[in-house]
């Protein structure tokens, strides 16, 4: 298959893969695509996404797509790196096109399984960790231009008011023991502090995601807490601190309600699995909640209190 038909697909379906949001979808058909033709290393990130999301759809030509895929996106990242030193105003958006693409393709990637979660004898944290707090470093730096540009409607720009609706009786027990059992894991006040921050900005997530908008991106919603979380919570990830994991695994949930998305399906089962692994057993009752929510169809029932 040539680029020019990767490119038809991108720009007739996988465009429409990306978000939630209608006016996303055209953005992704449009304008990041029209931003790809000045852009050489977003093009090559435009059409690996799209031989990923063609592998998923045509087992039988599986293997063949995932290979094009690999190829495009080693060519986006090399010509990514020769100039991602010089972001201005002129590039920045592609930049930022492609940052969210590389997170697409991270979690589609049939290396996903592997690169995704903890690996044996690593200190470092799951791949998709700086990855998405990467994209967020990034669109801080060149926020304004963004969000003036062609490609200023993909940003989310702070959320609406959250609905009165809270976190059910059971969920808010359930944060409330998460609280408890960080409080008592150091004696280290930036630690503790650090513990409470992921705990508090998790739970603030819950209610975001679980009562947003319609005009609100889920996948921002989702991808909201790996970039307001402190450096010292990853730290403590990094060192496999039981805490750290039970936080995360909590996190895994609303990981979860992105499963629709074909580059993400799947993948939370294979992380909390892993979070499982790197727990000794007498944790394991600290992740039976969220195991069971992520087992769960329709876990908000479970989590959001019902509307009167």
């Amino acid at each position: 298959m040539g680029d020019l038909e990767l490119l038809h697909h991108f720009t007739t379906e996988t465009c429409f893969t990306l978000s939630d949001q209608a006016q996303s979808h055209r953005l992704w058909q449009v304008a990041v695509p029209r931003e790809a033709f000045r852009h050489d290393f977003l093009m090559r990130g435009i059409l690996a996404v799209a031989a990923l999301h063609l592998a998923h759809l045509g087992p039988d030509k599986q293997e063949h797509f995932r290979q094009l895929a690999a190829q495009h996106q080693h060519l986006a990242l090399t010509s990514f790196r020769l100039v991602m030193s010089k972001m201005d105003e002129s590039n920045c958006h592609a930049f930022f096109a492609l940052s969210s693409l590389i997170v697409v393709f991270a979690f589609a990637s049939p290396r996903a399984s592997e690169s995704l979660a903890f690996t044996e004898n690593s200190q470092e944290p799951p791949e998709w960790l700086p990855l998405i707090r990467g994209v967020h470093s990034i669109l801080m730096s060149v926020w304004p231009w963004i969000k003036a540009g062609s490609l200023g409607g993909l940003l989310q720009e702070g959320f609406e008011q959250p609905n009165p609706r809270e976190l059910s009786a059971a969920a808010d027990s359930q944060f409330n023991q998460l609280s408890r059992l960080c409080e008592s894991a150091s004696s280290e006040p930036d630690v503790i502090e650090a513990y409470k921050t992921a705990v508090d900005e998790l739970r603030n997530c819950y209610v975001k995601l679980y009562t947003k908008m319609p005009s609100e991106c889920e996948v921002s919603i989702a991808f909201l807490w790996p970039v307001v979380i402190p450096q010292k919570f990853i730290t403590m990830l990094n060192s496999r601190s039981p805490q750290a994991l039970i936080v995360l695994a909590h996190y895994c949930v609303l990981l979860h309600h992105l499963d629709g998305y074909w580059w993400k399906r799947g993948w939370t089962g294979h992380l909390i699995a892993n979070i499982c692994r790197e727990l000794d057993e007498s944790w394991h009752p600290w992740i039976q909640w969220p195991m069971s929510m992520i087992q769960m169809e329709h876990c908000s029932e479970r989590i959001i209190t019902p509307t009167q």
